[in-house]
């Protein structure tokens, strides 16, 4: 880790001093530039000093004074001349050692790019393994609140079923059955369903009492049909017995048979003698009093039950509701035992319902913080896809530049069109005139070689010297008519060239600016993006994150820990990378724009050499002619 850190810090140290000397070497491109410019004004300056020199002496001989005079700036532009070459010698040294510079940073952004794809092939199976982990927790999560609705509604259903129990009454005697039924008459108009159930609860404790009188009265007459079987024969009658499946008569007298055979085998037995005949008939008597009691309260029980179908309106299937009874009491059991392992599941896991909640919440902050990471994401895709867009225009503007140039080279020569100039006078007249010349009128001159020409007392040779000077006067219109109209090409052609460097010059300011914003706007959403990884670290290093780390090794810890630091260095590499690579860009642009500019101000250095040699041509002729003038005076 502190050896990570200090390469941290030092990549850190590099990059501040990259972008330092990125600054410095603009700076000294913005003084190189500046100085190109003094130059050229210098070079200005000289050549609209050195040309009156060059014409004066043929004019007058007052040139000798102005050429002392010169001498001296032109020693001086020579000096600075010198001097900004070492200037520019000494800037293009300090940008081959920032290349050298930004070459190492390369190869070490090449190492840091190697490690990184070892850290990835690394990083994949844990990755792999955090995601299986994640699905396997929402699954478990998504169990437990299966269950834990289904507890919620074993638990209400046990409620319910447990006042409905409460509610049941079972009467005590007929003065109370006579009570609780005026009371279930009320009860029955404001609550049918559940009354419906009391009722049939009571009915089925009523048919049970009801059998076992009706066994207890068999039993009698078969022990009195024992005792007096030789007296008479009697036929027993069959008990019905309420069974799950419903009033079944066999099996009573199986059961019975099974109660007369044991007594029979008492009787038969031991003999009969006075003492217990005496016995037997009081116990005759008291079966006697207890059969008469229970045959009353089995009558009542009918009234009762004959009441109480009259209320329901029909007969009572007291069978389906012994089912539908043992149904629910068996759903019962059943969920009470699936609350036990619930309960047990849970005491086991120690997972109590504030550590669920605290998962539930740090799994929706994952959510929302995975969220923000995508639409974070998908800003930076979106800035990336803008800086490309930028890129793509700047490389079609120098393609378009290139283009032009082309043209320029493959373009024909520069058709001239005649400019205006003054009727009535000649194009020697007006030159004549705009360099201060006043003295010598062409029209007048060309007169008077007319009139030499007509002149009787030349020789041939002469008036052939005339004629021919006059058609290089006239040539010499024509031509000097022609310099100009190129001159005045070339000018509005420099204009154009001008002007066409402005706009390409504006179009590169505003590109760089929109690649800064796009810079700034793509960091930015780089640091939005490290801010929300932050707090999803710090979140799972908290309480509920700490219990979710208890799960996992120190090893996979670590292997976590080291991850993410390796994700980090790759950001910080990216972002590296990203900027060298702008850096470049920009260094690529500054350098074609240097040699646009030099091959401009080549041309426009041409086209000044091209003015000048017609100058003096222009200044040959008018020399010629007014020797010519001179000798024919």
């Amino acid at each position: 880790m502190e050896e990570i850190k200090f390469k941290d810090r030092a990549v850190f140290v590099l990059e501040r001093e990259l972008g330092v000397r990125a600054g410095h070497a603009q700076r000294l491109q913005l003084q190189k530039e500046a100085l190109d410019e003094q130059l050229s004004q210098l070079k200005e300056s000289d050549r609209h000093l050195s040309s009156p020199k060059r014409e004066l002496p043929y004019a007058s001989g007052a040139g000798d004074a102005s050429d002392h005079s010169g001498s001296p700036e032109q020693q001086l532009d020579e000096k600075d001349a010198r001097r900004f070459q070492l200037k520019i010698a000494e800037l293009s040294g300090i940008i081959r050692k920032l290349e050298d510079r930004n070459a190492l940073l390369s190869e070490e952004r090449n190492e840091l790019l190697k490690r990184l794809r070892e850290a990835e092939s690394q990083y994949k199976p844990i990755l792999d393994k955090n995601k299986r982990l994640s699905r396997k927790n929402e699954e478990l999560s998504h169990a437990l609140r299966r269950m834990e609705n289904k507890l919620k509604f074993v638990t209400q259903e046990n409620i319910a079923m447990r006042q409905r129990s409460g509610a049941i009454r079972r009467p005590s005697s007929l003065n109370d059955l006579d009570h609780s039924q005026e009371e279930r008459e009320v009860d029955f108009l404001r609550l049918q369903v559940i009354e419906q159930q009391n009722i049939i609860d009571e009915l089925s404790k009523t048919l049970e009492t009801a059998g076992y009188v009706k066994s207890v009265m068999e039993r009698d007459k078969l022990l009195r049909f024992r005792k007096q079987r030789k007296k008479m024969t009697r036929i027993p009658k069959k008990p019905v017995v309420e069974t799950f499946y419903g009033y079944d008569e066999e099996a009573s007298l199986e059961s019975d048979g099974s109660s007369i055979s044991y007594q029979t085998d008492r009787t038969d037995q031991t003999p009969c003698t006075p003492e217990d005949d005496l016995e037997e008939g009081m116990a005759k008597e008291e079966t006697e009093l207890r059969f008469r009691q229970l045959t009353m309260e089995y009558q009542a029980l009918q009234r009762a039950y004959a009441l109480l179908q009259e209320q329901v309106g029909g007969t009572l299937d007291a069978e389906r509701e012994v089912k539908t009874r043992e149904q629910l009491q068996a759903e019962i059991h059943r969920s009470q035992a699936q609350i036990e392992d619930l309960e047990k599941a849970l005491a086991e896991q120690g997972q109590d319902m504030k550590w669920i909640e605290e998962k539930q919440a740090l799994y929706r902050r994952n959510q929302e913080l995975v969220e923000k990471i995508r639409q974070m994401e998908a800003e930076e895709a979106r800035l990336k896809h803008d800086v490309q867009d930028a890129k793509d225009q700047n490389e079609l503007l120098e393609f378009r530049i290139l283009e032009l140039e082309e043209r320029e080279r493959r373009s024909p020569a520069i058709t001239f069109h005649h400019g205006p100039f003054t009727e009535g006078k000649s194009p020697l007249q007006v030159y004549c005139e705009a360099e201060g010349v006043t003295d010598i009128v062409v029209a007048e001159l060309m007169k008077k070689l007319d009139i030499l020409g007509d002149n009787a007392n030349l020789t041939n040779e002469e008036r052939g010297v005339i004629i021919q000077g006059r058609g290089v006067e006239t040539r010499g219109g024509k031509w000097l008519q022609q310099i100009e109209v190129t001159e005045s090409a070339l000018q509005q052609k420099m204009l154009d060239l001008e002007n066409e460097k402005e706009l390409f010059s504006k179009q590169k300011g505003y590109l760089d600016d929109e690649l800064d914003f796009r810079k700034q706007s793509l960091d930015q959403a780089h640091k939005q993006i490290l801010e929300l990884e932050a707090m999803l670290y710090d979140a799972l290093q908290q309480e509920a994150g700490a219990k979710i780390s208890e799960l996992l090794s120190e090893e996979e810890k670590e292997k976590l820990k080291s991850a993410v630091e390796q994700w980090k260095r790759q950001v910080m590499s990216e972002l590296r990378e990203r900027d060298a690579q702008i850096l470049r860009e920009r260094m690529e642009l500054i350098q074609h724009a240097q040699q646009r500019i030099k091959e401009l101000e080549e041309r426009i250095e041409g086209q000044k050499r091209q003015i000048k040699e017609l100058e003096e041509k222009f200044l040959f002729l008018f020399l010629f002619f007014s020797l010519a003038f001179i000798l024919w005076s």
